[in-house]
């Protein structure tokens, strides 16, 4: 089977930045991304199979947060949900780059329905990025 015969719809995701070449080092040297196709104006990265755009935009949105579990959560922000082994990997690797945290790695909801392990961070243009991973991955879509 390949990603095109997929059960799971993929996404395609579009972010502005201000540097290419600052996205370049950061989703894939840091991030470890495969990157795909390029132009002069932006570059396809292959988020563990979905179509994530770096675009070159020198405007940028203003940015809120919302309180989630005592910290306040950037909006908007994207990321993906790993295993815990991957999330801790990840973690790892990012301590290593000298990654600065928005909200550092913790469990949120620890003992809860939806208890998950969380972190965020930008990248270079200011883009808000969480991954997370949940001990039950039944828990996702729990209410």
């Amino acid at each position: 089977m390949t990603v095109l015969d997929s059960p799971i719809p993929r996404f395609h995701l579009a972010v502005p930045v201000d540097d290419l070449a600052a996205a370049r080092r950061f989703y894939g040297d840091v991030l470890g991304l495969e990157q795909g196709r390029s132009a002069d104006t932006w570059v396809d990265w292959n988020l563990h199979g979905h179509q994530f755009v770096t675009h070159l935009a020198q405007e940028r949105a203003q940015r809120t947060h919302n309180p989630v579990d005592g910290h306040d959560v950037p909006v908007p922000h994207f990321g993906l949900i790993l295993s815990i082994p991957a999330f801790q990997g990840l973690t790892d690797r990012l301590r290593a780059a000298g990654t600065e945290f928005v909200i550092e790695p913790y469990v949120r909801f620890e003992g809860q329905q939806g208890e998950q392990h969380t972190m965020f961070l930008l990248d270079p243009a200011g883009n808000a990025l969480e991954f997370k991973a949940f001990a039950d991955d039944c828990q996702v879509f729990a209410a």
